[in-house]
Protein backbone atom coordinates (compact mmCIF):
# COMPACT_ATOMS: atom_id res chain seq x y z
CA UNK A 1 0.00 0.00 0.00
CA UNK A 2 1.28 3.59 -0.82
CA UNK A 3 1.80 5.78 2.37
CA UNK A 4 0.77 8.72 0.12
CA UNK A 5 -2.83 10.52 0.98
CA UNK A 6 -4.97 11.75 -1.88
CA UNK A 7 -7.07 14.80 -1.54
CA UNK A 8 -10.21 14.82 -4.03
CA UNK A 9 -10.83 17.96 -5.74
CA UNK A 10 -12.40 19.40 -9.18
CA UNK A 11 -12.76 22.91 -8.75
CA UNK A 12 -16.48 22.24 -9.96
CA UNK A 13 -17.70 20.98 -6.57
CA UNK A 14 -17.88 24.83 -5.75
CA UNK A 15 -21.03 24.94 -8.04
CA UNK A 16 -22.86 23.04 -5.59
CA UNK A 17 -25.06 26.10 -4.68
CA UNK A 18 -28.13 26.94 -3.24
CA UNK A 19 -28.33 30.52 -3.38
CA UNK A 20 -26.73 33.72 -1.86
CA UNK A 21 -29.20 33.10 1.10
CA UNK A 22 -28.34 29.93 1.86
CA UNK A 23 -26.46 28.66 4.84
CA UNK A 24 -24.28 26.49 3.07
CA UNK A 25 -22.16 28.80 0.89
CA UNK A 26 -19.75 27.15 -1.67
CA UNK A 27 -16.83 29.98 -0.57
CA UNK A 28 -16.20 28.11 2.22
CA UNK A 29 -14.82 24.74 -0.51
CA UNK A 30 -13.07 27.26 -2.33
CA UNK A 31 -11.88 28.65 0.97
CA UNK A 32 -10.33 25.51 2.34
CA UNK A 33 -8.13 24.78 -1.43
CA UNK A 34 -6.56 27.82 -1.22
CA UNK A 35 -5.78 26.73 2.73
CA UNK A 36 -4.26 23.87 1.72
CA UNK A 37 -2.54 25.44 -0.75
CA UNK A 38 -1.10 28.67 1.18
CA UNK A 39 0.11 25.66 3.61
CA UNK A 40 1.70 23.80 0.75
CA UNK A 41 -0.02 21.01 1.20
CA UNK A 42 -0.74 20.34 -2.48
CA UNK A 43 2.85 18.92 -2.56
CA UNK A 44 2.12 16.33 0.16
CA UNK A 45 -1.19 14.81 -1.59
CA UNK A 46 -1.71 13.74 -4.52
CA UNK A 47 -4.64 16.14 -5.81
CA UNK A 48 -7.42 14.01 -8.04
CA UNK A 49 -10.19 14.48 -9.98
CA UNK A 50 -12.70 11.56 -10.13
CA UNK A 51 -15.56 11.16 -12.47
CA UNK A 52 -19.00 12.12 -11.58
CA UNK A 53 -20.79 9.05 -9.84
CA UNK A 54 -23.06 7.22 -12.78
CA UNK A 55 -26.72 6.09 -12.45
CA UNK A 56 -25.54 2.48 -11.46
CA UNK A 57 -23.41 3.95 -8.78
CA UNK A 58 -26.14 6.09 -7.45
CA UNK A 59 -28.63 3.02 -7.40
CA UNK A 60 -26.43 1.42 -4.80
CA UNK A 61 -28.14 3.66 -2.44
CA UNK A 62 -30.92 6.29 -4.46
CA UNK A 63 -34.00 4.72 -6.08
CA UNK A 64 -33.97 5.28 -9.45
CA UNK A 65 -37.52 7.48 -9.28
CA UNK A 66 -35.30 9.87 -7.29
CA UNK A 67 -32.42 10.16 -9.66
CA UNK A 68 -34.73 10.58 -11.93
CA UNK A 69 -36.71 13.73 -10.04
CA UNK A 70 -33.29 15.28 -9.46
CA UNK A 71 -32.42 15.02 -13.26
CA UNK A 72 -35.70 16.59 -13.98
CA UNK A 73 -35.18 19.10 -11.48
CA UNK A 74 -31.70 20.22 -12.44
CA UNK A 75 -32.51 20.54 -15.92
CA UNK A 76 -35.85 22.74 -14.50
CA UNK A 77 -35.61 24.06 -10.89
CA UNK A 78 -39.04 25.95 -11.11
CA UNK A 79 -40.24 21.41 -11.91
CA UNK A 80 -38.73 20.45 -8.68
CA UNK A 81 -41.03 17.67 -7.02
CA UNK A 82 -41.46 18.33 -3.33
CA UNK A 83 -42.40 14.53 -2.51
CA UNK A 84 -38.68 13.96 -3.30
CA UNK A 85 -37.84 16.71 -0.65
CA UNK A 86 -36.84 19.18 -3.52
CA UNK A 87 -37.73 22.56 -3.82
CA UNK A 88 -37.87 22.98 -0.57
CA UNK A 89 -36.02 25.64 1.95
CA UNK A 90 -33.18 23.16 2.53
CA UNK A 91 -32.77 22.24 -0.25
CA UNK A 92 -33.81 24.35 -3.34
CA UNK A 93 -33.53 23.63 -6.59
CA UNK A 94 -30.99 24.52 -8.94
CA UNK A 95 -29.89 24.23 -12.09
CA UNK A 96 -26.96 21.67 -12.67
CA UNK A 97 -27.77 20.33 -9.17
CA UNK A 98 -27.41 16.37 -10.32
CA UNK A 99 -24.18 17.05 -12.01
CA UNK A 100 -22.37 18.77 -9.53
CA UNK A 101 -24.50 16.26 -6.99
CA UNK A 102 -22.58 13.37 -8.34
CA UNK A 103 -19.54 14.96 -8.82
CA UNK A 104 -19.52 15.38 -5.20
CA UNK A 105 -20.68 12.00 -4.80
CA UNK A 106 -17.67 10.57 -7.40
CA UNK A 107 -15.15 12.10 -5.60
CA UNK A 108 -16.37 10.22 -2.57
CA UNK A 109 -16.89 6.97 -4.32
CA UNK A 110 -12.91 7.38 -6.26
CA UNK A 111 -11.30 7.69 -2.62
CA UNK A 112 -12.77 4.77 -1.31
CA UNK A 113 -11.73 3.33 -4.70
CA UNK A 114 -8.12 4.46 -4.38
CA UNK A 115 -7.69 2.86 -0.82
CA UNK A 116 -9.49 0.11 -0.97
CA UNK A 117 -7.13 -0.91 -3.86
CA UNK A 118 -4.23 0.43 -2.09
CA UNK A 119 -3.11 2.98 -4.10
CA UNK A 120 -2.93 5.22 -1.14
CA UNK A 121 -3.60 4.79 2.15
CA UNK A 122 -5.86 7.50 2.96
CA UNK A 123 -8.08 9.95 0.91
CA UNK A 124 -10.28 13.31 1.85
CA UNK A 125 -12.57 14.83 0.07
CA UNK A 126 -14.01 17.79 1.89
CA UNK A 127 -16.66 18.78 0.13
CA UNK A 128 -18.64 15.44 0.76
CA UNK A 129 -20.12 14.16 3.70
CA UNK A 130 -23.67 15.11 2.55
CA UNK A 131 -25.31 12.33 4.91
CA UNK A 132 -29.02 13.27 5.00
CA UNK A 133 -29.46 12.15 1.28
CA UNK A 134 -31.77 9.71 1.92
CA UNK A 135 -32.31 6.64 -0.93
CA UNK A 136 -35.64 8.46 -2.38
CA UNK A 137 -35.04 12.17 -0.91
CA UNK A 138 -32.94 15.20 -0.64
CA UNK A 139 -32.98 16.12 3.04
CA UNK A 140 -30.81 18.95 4.99
CA UNK A 141 -28.96 20.22 2.12
CA UNK A 142 -27.85 16.79 0.88
CA UNK A 143 -28.92 15.24 -2.40
CA UNK A 144 -26.80 12.35 -2.79
CA UNK A 145 -25.44 10.57 -0.19
CA UNK A 146 -21.90 10.30 -0.63
CA UNK A 147 -20.58 9.29 2.18
CA UNK A 148 -23.01 5.89 1.51
CA UNK A 149 -22.16 5.54 -1.58
CA UNK A 150 -18.56 5.61 -0.80
CA UNK A 151 -19.42 2.47 1.70
CA UNK A 152 -21.59 0.69 -0.86
CA UNK A 153 -19.05 0.66 -3.49
CA UNK A 154 -16.55 -0.65 -0.63
CA UNK A 155 -19.21 -3.47 -0.20
CA UNK A 156 -19.39 -3.90 -3.88
CA UNK A 157 -15.47 -4.37 -4.06
CA UNK A 158 -15.31 -7.31 -1.38
CA UNK A 159 -15.36 -4.93 1.43
CA UNK A 160 -16.39 -7.42 4.61
CA UNK A 161 -16.12 -4.84 7.95
CA UNK A 162 -16.39 -0.96 7.39
CA UNK A 163 -16.94 1.23 9.75
CA UNK A 164 -18.13 4.79 9.36
CA UNK A 165 -17.87 7.60 12.37
CA UNK A 166 -19.76 10.73 12.11
CA UNK A 167 -19.03 13.81 14.51
CA UNK A 168 -20.97 16.05 12.39
CA UNK A 169 -22.91 17.88 14.89
CA UNK A 170 -26.36 16.74 13.10
CA UNK A 171 -27.25 12.61 13.21
CA UNK A 172 -25.86 11.20 10.22
CA UNK A 173 -29.39 9.94 9.40
CA UNK A 174 -29.08 8.79 5.92
CA UNK A 175 -26.08 6.71 6.56
CA UNK A 176 -27.64 4.59 9.46
CA UNK A 177 -30.81 4.60 7.58
CA UNK A 178 -29.04 3.12 3.91
CA UNK A 179 -27.14 0.65 6.32
CA UNK A 180 -29.73 -0.06 9.11
CA UNK A 181 -30.07 -3.99 8.51
CA UNK A 182 -26.63 -4.94 7.03
CA UNK A 183 -23.74 -6.06 9.84
CA UNK A 184 -20.95 -5.47 7.68
CA UNK A 185 -21.16 -1.97 8.23
CA UNK A 186 -20.63 -0.25 12.08
CA UNK A 187 -22.16 3.44 11.88
CA UNK A 188 -21.63 5.38 14.93
CA UNK A 189 -22.45 9.13 15.09
CA UNK A 190 -22.35 11.71 17.86
CA UNK A 191 -24.35 14.85 17.69
CA UNK A 192 -26.81 17.08 19.40
CA UNK A 193 -29.29 15.65 21.20
CA UNK A 194 -32.46 15.20 18.90
CA UNK A 195 -34.59 17.23 21.23
CA UNK A 196 -33.03 20.23 20.46
CA UNK A 197 -31.54 19.64 16.61
CA UNK A 198 -32.45 18.42 13.35
CA UNK A 199 -33.10 15.81 11.70
CA UNK A 200 -34.56 14.89 14.92
CA UNK A 201 -33.32 11.13 15.12
CA UNK A 202 -30.37 9.55 16.53
CA UNK A 203 -31.21 8.60 20.05
CA UNK A 204 -29.54 5.87 21.78
CA UNK A 205 -32.14 3.30 21.17
CA UNK A 206 -31.57 3.24 17.25
CA UNK A 207 -29.19 0.51 17.29
CA UNK A 208 -29.78 -1.08 13.98
CA UNK A 209 -32.60 -3.77 13.07
CA UNK A 210 -32.37 -7.47 11.83
CA UNK A 211 -29.00 -9.26 11.04
CA UNK A 212 -27.79 -5.09 11.38
CA UNK A 213 -29.30 -4.96 14.99
CA UNK A 214 -26.62 -3.62 17.16
CA UNK A 215 -24.56 -2.32 14.34
CA UNK A 216 -26.22 0.72 14.85
CA UNK A 217 -24.58 3.55 17.35
CA UNK A 218 -25.70 7.21 18.56
CA UNK A 219 -24.31 9.27 21.15
CA UNK A 220 -26.46 12.23 21.56
CA UNK A 221 -24.84 14.92 23.25
CA UNK A 222 -26.53 17.47 25.61
CA UNK A 223 -26.34 21.17 23.71
CA UNK A 224 -23.72 23.48 25.38
CA UNK A 225 -21.54 20.57 25.08
CA UNK A 226 -17.73 21.46 25.36
CA UNK A 227 -14.49 20.28 24.25
CA UNK A 228 -13.98 18.30 27.73
CA UNK A 229 -17.42 16.82 27.38
CA UNK A 230 -17.30 15.82 23.40
CA UNK A 231 -13.57 14.38 23.61
CA UNK A 232 -14.95 11.94 26.57
CA UNK A 233 -18.32 10.94 24.72
CA UNK A 234 -15.97 10.25 21.50
CA UNK A 235 -12.75 8.06 23.70
CA UNK A 236 -15.72 6.48 25.55
CA UNK A 237 -17.92 4.75 22.99
CA UNK A 238 -15.54 5.03 19.43
CA UNK A 239 -12.32 3.28 20.35
CA UNK A 240 -13.75 0.03 22.04
CA UNK A 241 -16.45 -0.11 19.49
CA UNK A 242 -13.71 0.17 16.42
CA UNK A 243 -11.33 -2.67 18.18
CA UNK A 244 -13.89 -4.83 18.67
CA UNK A 245 -15.52 -4.73 14.85
CA UNK A 246 -12.04 -4.16 13.57
CA UNK A 247 -13.12 -2.51 10.08
CA UNK A 248 -11.08 -3.17 6.75
CA UNK A 249 -11.39 0.43 5.97
CA UNK A 250 -12.40 3.38 8.23
CA UNK A 251 -14.79 6.39 6.63
CA UNK A 252 -15.56 9.50 8.83
CA UNK A 253 -17.07 12.27 8.33
CA UNK A 254 -16.18 15.80 9.92
CA UNK A 255 -18.68 18.04 9.89
CA UNK A 256 -17.23 21.41 11.41
CA UNK A 257 -20.24 22.12 12.63
CA UNK A 258 -19.55 21.25 16.20
CA UNK A 259 -18.17 24.77 16.80
CA UNK A 260 -19.53 27.36 19.11
CA UNK A 261 -19.11 29.70 16.70
CA UNK A 262 -21.35 27.48 14.28
CA UNK A 263 -24.66 29.91 13.58
CA UNK A 264 -27.15 26.49 13.07
CA UNK A 265 -26.65 24.57 16.45
CA UNK A 266 -26.11 24.62 19.80
CA UNK A 267 -22.54 22.55 20.97
CA UNK A 268 -19.42 24.21 21.76
CA UNK A 269 -16.59 22.56 20.49
CA UNK A 270 -13.25 24.40 19.69
CA UNK A 271 -11.21 24.02 16.24
CA UNK A 272 -8.64 22.34 18.89
CA UNK A 273 -10.91 19.59 20.21
CA UNK A 274 -11.39 19.14 16.40
CA UNK A 275 -8.57 18.56 15.40
CA UNK A 276 -7.62 16.17 18.55
CA UNK A 277 -10.65 13.85 17.30
CA UNK A 278 -8.92 13.56 13.58
CA UNK A 279 -6.08 13.01 14.74
CA UNK A 280 -7.65 10.35 16.90
CA UNK A 281 -9.34 9.07 14.12
CA UNK A 282 -6.29 8.53 12.03
CA UNK A 283 -4.53 6.83 14.38
CA UNK A 284 -7.80 4.42 15.12
CA UNK A 285 -7.79 3.76 11.26
CA UNK A 286 -3.90 3.02 11.62
CA UNK A 287 -4.58 0.78 14.75
CA UNK A 288 -7.66 -1.06 13.30
CA UNK A 289 -8.12 -1.05 9.65
CA UNK A 290 -4.38 -0.84 8.11
CA UNK A 291 -4.53 2.34 8.07
CA UNK A 292 -7.05 2.48 5.32
CA UNK A 293 -9.59 5.76 5.71
CA UNK A 294 -11.51 8.21 3.86
CA UNK A 295 -12.23 10.98 5.55
CA UNK A 296 -14.82 13.31 4.37
CA UNK A 297 -16.46 16.89 5.06
CA UNK A 298 -19.23 17.71 6.15
CA UNK A 299 -21.63 20.57 7.79
CA UNK A 300 -20.22 23.68 9.12
CA UNK A 301 -22.06 27.25 8.60
CA UNK A 302 -19.23 29.89 9.65
CA UNK A 303 -17.54 29.80 6.84
CA UNK A 304 -14.87 31.95 6.95
CA UNK A 305 -13.90 31.44 10.38
CA UNK A 306 -14.00 27.41 11.18
CA UNK A 307 -14.31 25.02 8.09
CA UNK A 308 -11.47 26.18 6.04
CA UNK A 309 -9.20 25.82 9.06
CA UNK A 310 -10.72 22.52 10.42
CA UNK A 311 -10.94 20.84 6.97
CA UNK A 312 -6.99 21.71 6.09
CA UNK A 313 -6.02 20.31 9.86
CA UNK A 314 -7.94 17.21 8.34
CA UNK A 315 -6.11 17.01 4.84
CA UNK A 316 -2.97 18.10 6.80
CA UNK A 317 -3.28 15.04 9.27
CA UNK A 318 -3.84 12.13 6.37
CA UNK A 319 -1.16 13.73 4.01
CA UNK A 320 1.44 12.94 7.53
CA UNK A 321 2.51 17.18 7.94
CA UNK A 322 0.40 17.58 10.88
CA UNK A 323 0.03 22.01 11.32
CA UNK A 324 0.94 23.25 14.64
CA UNK A 325 -1.89 24.51 16.17
CA UNK A 326 -0.22 28.18 16.62
CA UNK A 327 0.62 27.76 13.39
CA UNK A 328 0.40 31.73 11.75
CA UNK A 329 -1.99 31.16 8.85
CA UNK A 330 -0.47 33.07 5.19
CA UNK A 331 -1.57 36.43 4.75
CA UNK A 332 -1.96 35.88 1.03
CA UNK A 333 -4.89 33.07 2.05
CA UNK A 334 -6.20 35.97 4.56
CA UNK A 335 -6.27 38.78 1.90
CA UNK A 336 -8.30 36.34 -0.38
CA UNK A 337 -10.74 36.13 2.34
CA UNK A 338 -11.00 40.12 2.26
CA UNK A 339 -11.58 39.45 -0.99
CA UNK A 340 -13.89 36.93 -1.86
CA UNK A 341 -16.03 37.86 1.37
CA UNK A 342 -15.05 41.34 2.96
CA UNK A 343 -14.06 39.47 6.41
CA UNK A 344 -11.19 39.37 8.07
CA UNK A 345 -9.79 35.52 8.30
CA UNK A 346 -8.42 34.18 11.42
CA UNK A 347 -4.77 34.70 11.97
CA UNK A 348 -3.61 31.36 13.50
CA UNK A 349 -4.72 27.50 12.88
CA UNK A 350 -5.98 27.08 16.93
CA UNK A 351 -8.76 28.60 19.10
CA UNK A 352 -6.26 28.71 21.97
CA UNK A 353 -6.91 25.94 23.53
CA UNK A 354 -4.35 23.51 22.43
CA UNK A 355 -3.90 20.82 24.04
CA UNK A 356 -7.66 20.05 24.58
CA UNK A 357 -8.05 17.94 28.49
CA UNK A 358 -10.86 15.86 28.70
CA UNK A 359 -11.37 12.98 31.77
CA UNK A 360 -11.18 9.39 30.81
CA UNK A 361 -13.87 7.41 30.92
CA UNK A 362 -12.06 4.75 32.89
CA UNK A 363 -11.07 7.02 35.64
CA UNK A 364 -14.96 7.01 36.77
CA UNK A 365 -18.63 8.32 35.55
CA UNK A 366 -20.90 10.52 37.29
CA UNK A 367 -24.43 9.44 36.68
CA UNK A 368 -26.20 12.58 37.81
CA UNK A 369 -23.84 14.40 35.15
CA UNK A 370 -25.70 14.67 31.79
CA UNK A 371 -22.97 14.35 29.58
CA UNK A 372 -22.40 11.14 31.36
CA UNK A 373 -25.91 9.87 31.13
CA UNK A 374 -25.33 10.47 27.59
CA UNK A 375 -22.93 8.37 27.18
CA UNK A 376 -23.89 5.34 30.04
CA UNK A 377 -27.36 4.99 27.18
CA UNK A 378 -25.34 4.70 24.43
CA UNK A 379 -23.01 2.03 26.40
CA UNK A 380 -25.97 0.36 27.99
CA UNK A 381 -28.38 0.39 24.21
CA UNK A 382 -25.27 -1.35 22.56
CA UNK A 383 -22.16 -2.63 24.32
CA UNK A 384 -23.51 -6.13 25.22
CA UNK A 385 -25.27 -6.39 21.84
CA UNK A 386 -21.47 -6.40 20.96
CA UNK A 387 -19.80 -8.91 23.67
CA UNK A 388 -18.82 -5.65 25.47
CA UNK A 389 -19.11 -4.59 29.08
CA UNK A 390 -21.70 -1.53 28.97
Amino acid sequence: MSGRAQLMWDEAVTGYDFGPDHPMDPVRLALTRRLVDAFGLDKDVDVVAAKPAGDSTLRLVHREDYVEAVKAASADPESADGAYGLGTMDDPAFAGMHEVSALIAGQSVGAAEAVWAGDVSHAVNFAGGLHHAMPGAASGFCIYNDASLAIARLLELGAERVAYVDVDVHHGDGVQAAFWEDPRVLTISLHEHPRTLFPQTGWPEEIGAGRGEGAAVNVALPAGTGDAGWLRAFHAVVPELIAEFRPQVLVTQHGADTHFEDPLAHLAVSLDAQRAVQVACHELAHEYADGKWVALGGGGYAVVEVVPRSWTHLVAIAAGREIAPEAVIPEGWRQEVFARTRQLGPQRMTDGRWPVAYADWESGYDPADRLDQAVLATRRAVFPLRGLLA
